[in-house]
């Protein structure tokens, strides 16, 4: 999984795509058609899903931001360091959360995998519960007067 991070040129032509497909997509079409010009400036008409677009434009805002991208589908599987990457957490902590059954898998081989939707729902959770701690923690300190406002 070799991620590489956009060009100085990527991140301008990105930036200044994003801002023109989020104009032009404010519809409720189910399908958009757009030109796309080949080495020939030969102009080719393809209809894609509106959907498809709006995904583009957040992959797009993504790379104007300086920041790599990469698209998996629900239904993947990843190995247990591809999902302690998307944890951020070490592989040992990762495998812990799977062995506690936090996380379901399945073996191939001696190998574990996890389905990617699973690691996201968990990130998810987890990163909802740690937003209601701080939260807590903020009403807590300003309760308390501790100069927090």
């Amino acid at each position: 999984m070799k991620l590489t991070l956009p060009t100085t040129r990527d991140i301008a032509a990105a930036s200044v795509g994003q801002r023109a497909l989020a104009v032009l997509l404010r519809t409720q079409a189910e399908t958009q058609r757009i030109h796309i010009f080949d080495e020939q400036e030969q102009s080719h008409v393809i209809e894609l899903p509106t959907a498809a677009l709006r995904l583009l434009i957040d992959i797009l805002a993504e790379l104007a931001n300086g920041n790599a991208v990469q698209i998996m589908p629900v239904h993947a599987q990843v190995t247990t360091q591809e999902a302690a990457d998307l944890l951020n957490v070490s592989r040992p902590h990762f495998i812990k959360l799977l062995n506690q059954g936090v996380l379901p898998f399945h073996k191939t081989g001696k190998h574990r995998r996890v389905k990617f939707a699973d690691v996201m729902e968990y990130k998810a959770r987890r990163d909802e519960d740690s937003a209601g701690t701080m939260d807590a923690l903020a009403q807590q300190a300003q309760g308390s007067g501790m100069g927090y406002e």
